[in-house]
């Protein structure tokens, strides 16, 4: 049973993990952003009354010293939780001081979130009327025709987010070429995929390779907002495919949908804004404190909050500005 104040407690962890980023940024230093956010992300989970795991993380055991895949997080006194963090999604863009980069952690019973290895992914993120309406195994031209019946929009009205990068040339033409337009981006597909499940962001859809953790996180948002996301994972080294079957994966062409990823009942997301962004305002730090803005997001009850505060010093002289 997942406690009712556990979302605020994992509101907690992403924002002390968002200022710790913050002091960090435009510093041009992405592994120093990147070791900061996850310390401090650890550190909070450590003080959290639950028993958890990471399923979702910075690597394996091997791999990376703090949050890797199989961590046990919590004062192991709690519930059972299956924990995905991105500490820093981003690293590049908070490094730069480019607008986009958030912390985020998604968590739900044990179960509820898919064990998926750091690899690529091929992901389809669409709004909910477009739900059931699009297959990721399509031609790109059908899945846009598709998207814009469900909005009731024409083709050319559609935004649809693609990373930019060199192996998405031909799906930016396709894309082109059915009618709809693009924003290209440089990081941040997660952010990208809750816009398109939001109505009013004015965008529609993200389509492209991307990290297989991010579809998992994407997909705990969907499962909050409605929307839907398809993935099938992509093996571009001889050692992804040892991968998948030590993490219990056996079919390496399946399709995933929305409830594969985060099949859990009990789904929380949270995230917080690092840098200047369409989805969360950025960490501000002025004279007497901080300021943050966070989002949290959960199934049971299904509840999309936006907390705004200010983390005011501790002295006779503050002056508190709203």
């Amino acid at each position: 049973m997942i406690q009712a104040d556990l979302p605020l407690e994992f509101v907690r962890v992403v924002e002390r993990a968002a200022v710790a980023a913050a002091r960090t940024m435009g510093r041009g230093d992405r592994k120093s952003s990147d070791h900061v956010t996850v310390e401090a992300m650890r550190r909070e989970l450590e003080s959290v009354d639950i028993d958890g795991t990471i399923v979702i993380g910075e690597g394996e055991r091997d791999e990376a010293p703090m949050l890797y895949i199989g961590e046990k997080v919590g004062t192991g006194s709690g519930p059972a939780v299956d924990i995905a963090v991105d500490p820093l999604e981003g690293t590049n863009l908070c490094a730069t001081g480019t607008p986009g980069a958030i912390t985020v952690l998604a968590a739900a019973e044990r179960g509820g979130l898919l064990h998926a290895p750091d690899i690529y992914m091929d992901k389809l993120v669409v709004p909910g009327p477009a739900r059931g309406h699009v297959d990721i195994r399509a031609p790109v031209a059908d899945n846009v025709k598709a998207i814009a019946r469900a909005l009731d929009r024409d083709v050319d009205d559609l935004v649809v987010i693609v990373l930019d990068r060199p192996r998405h040339e031909e799906l930016v033409a396709d894309i082109r070429r059915a009618g709809a337009r693009i924003r290209l981006i440089g990081d941040g597909d997660l952010s990208a995929g809750i816009s398109a499940a939001v109505s009013g962001t004015g965008v529609h859809a993200v389509m492209g390779i991307g990290g297989a953790p991010e579809g998992v996180l994407a997909a705990a948002a969907m499962r909050c907002l409605n929307g839907e996301i398809q993935g099938r994972l992509v093996l571009t080294r001889p050692s992804d495919a040892d991968r998948l079957r030590k993490m219990g994966i056996t079919d390496p062409e399946r399709i995933y949908r929305t409830e594969d990823l985060a099949p859990g009942r009990n789904v929380i997301f949270a995230a917080a804004g690092v840098t200047e962004g369409g989805l969360l305002k950025p960490v501000r730090f002025f004279r007497d404190g901080i300021r943050t803005e966070c989002l949290v997001m959960t199934t049971q009850p299904r509840q999309i909050r936006f907390i705004d505060t200010i983390h005011a010093e501790d002295r006779r002289d503050v002056v508190i500005r709203f």
